[in-house]
């Protein structure tokens, strides 16, 4: 009792580590005993039918002979006994020109047994082993049986060697599974180091240039005063990087907003500086040549105006938890379109525009100048990237609970590798093509925004002579 009690404290003060591992073991060791058992199971039985089939092979080939030659001299099988027994008043009696044991009684019972039916049956012979015996009757009215016995020495053999070799097998598993897991836990049972080490990893981390907290307290056990301590403490790690990553994103956007800006506002600013010193130096010219200085500096005035208008769409729809980008209302899209198509008309007459079929009646719930700005800038897009005189279509239809809105051209097309970059800010096709001309780069920025704003897709698809915009648009606001 005092030994039992000595090693059930010495359990409780070991590591946890250690309880663990040898408690894995046990439930291992178990489940290794029980796959065993059944394989051995499994192969025993197994082998047993192949033997039992042998025999009977070999005995229904014999029957027909023996029957003939009336308990004749039986077929004789390396390593076997096999004999033909008259059964008379209830007393097997060996015949003639069988193949049998110094001891014969076993045989004898199974053939006093089987004179109306065959019999199948493990028996053990003195100073031979053990035997599978099957007898069958050659004659049953004349209570002519014959006996024939395999040795299962070979069988218990391979059952023996199998039994070996999962011991060994499941002995070394057991043994690696032990240690592995040792290890293992060792490394991972470690509540308040682990702590520390997190507290000691945010010290070094360099906050200013990456606001990231990825370490955690990631240990279990210990308590649970440790397993609060824990979760107060991954807790306070969690609204840290929350925080810190809420001002990355807010600086990320700044960032980008303003380097967006001084990249594109870099031109039209020095376009008015050198309007505005040839304007002073003009000041005494013709009144024609002063009033064309002024034009131009217009010109880039809007341009700016435009440029900056679009920065701001793209920073308020970048950051919609600060101010909500759309106003919702429900709309009816044919109108939408068809005073989109007539605006366009109206300002591009050399590129002959086709409204193809609307659908009457459908109410979609959208912002109207958000989406008529999508349907403009698509429109426009088609015709500063195409020749005079190519025409453009805009088409729509009403697809379950969705609409499809699609603007094409005839123009000669997108280039393979300028697809996946078409959306992306100040990204031009044509980089040949001055901003006078080609405009800043933002439209199709500004329709993507708006369209995922929207809850949508748009997607472009084209080859020479025939480029489509796709947008798809829920009826419902999400």
């Amino acid at each position: 009792m005092k030994t039992l009690y000595r090693w059930y404290h010495a359990w409780r003060r070991s590591r946890l580590g250690t309880r663990l591992a040898l408690g894995l073991g046990v439930l291992a060791l178990v489940v290794f005993a029980v796959v065993g058992t059944v394989m051995v199971g499994i192969m025993k039985g197994y082998l047993n039918d192949r033997l039992d089939e042998q025999l009977a092979k070999t005995q229904i080939s014999q029957v027909p002979s023996l029957r003939t030659t009336h308990g004749g001299k039986p077929q004789q099988a390396y390593g076997w006994f096999s004999a033909v027994f008259a059964v008379r008043n209830g007393d097997a009696l060996a015949q003639d020109g069988g193949s049998l044991p110094p001891d014969t009684k076993a045989l004898a019972k199974v053939a006093e047994d089987a004179t109306r039916t065959e019999v199948l049956r493990t028996v053990y012979i003195e100073d031979k082993g053990t035997y599978r015996v099957r007898a069958c009757p050659i004659e049953p009215s004349r209570n002519i049986v014959l006996v024939s016995a395999a040795p299962q020495a070979d069988l218990d053999r391979t059952v023996s060697q199998l039994v070996m070799v999962e011991v060994v097998a499941f002995l070394l598993a057991l043994a690696v599974l032990v240690i592995a897991g040792r290890l293992v836990l060792r490394r991972g049972l470690r509540p308040l180091s682990d702590m520390a080490g997190t507290a000691h990893d945010i010290a070094s981390h360099d906050l200013t240039t990456n606001a990231d907290l990825p370490v955690r307290a990631q240990a279990s056990g210990g308590g649970a005063e440790v397993e609060e301590l824990r979760t107060a403490f991954n807790l306070m790690l969690a609204h840290l990087d929350s925080s810190l990553v809420a001002r990355r994103e807010a600086n990320e956007r700044l960032r980008r907003f303003i380097a967006d800006a001084s990249h594109e506002l870099r031109t039209p600013l020095t376009s008015i500086r050198g309007y505005a010193e040839l304007f002073r130096y003009a000041a005494a010219n013709e009144p024609a040549e002063r009033e064309a200085h002024l034009s131009k500096i217009r010109e880039e005035t809007q341009r700016m105006s435009v440029l900056v208008d679009d920065l701001l769409l793209l920073a308020r729809l970048d950051a919609p938890e600060t101010e909500a980008p759309l106003r919702l209302v429900d709309l009816d899209l044919a109108e939408l379109i068809t005073d989109a198509g007539e605006a366009f008309t109206a300002g591009r007459p050399e590129h002959p525009l086709t409204v193809g079929p609307l659908p009457e009646g459908v109410v979609l719930q959208a912002d109207p100048v958000r989406l008529r700005q999508v349907l403009d800038n698509l429109l426009a897009n088609a015709a500063v990237h195409t020749p005079p005189g190519t025409p453009v279509t805009v088409s729509a239809e009403a697809s379950g609970a969705e609409v499809v809105l699609r603007v094409s051209d005839a123009g000669p097309g997108v280039p393979p590798e300028a697809r996946e970059r078409i959306f992306d800010r100040f990204f031009r096709v044509d980089t040949a093509r001055t901003r006078g001309n080609g405009g800043t780069g933002l439209g199709l920025s500004v329709v993507l925004s708006l369209v995922s704003a929207h809850g949508g897709t748009i997607e472009v698809s084209s080859v020479p002579g025939a480029t489509t915009f796709t947008v798809r648009l829920p009826r419902t606001h999400p």
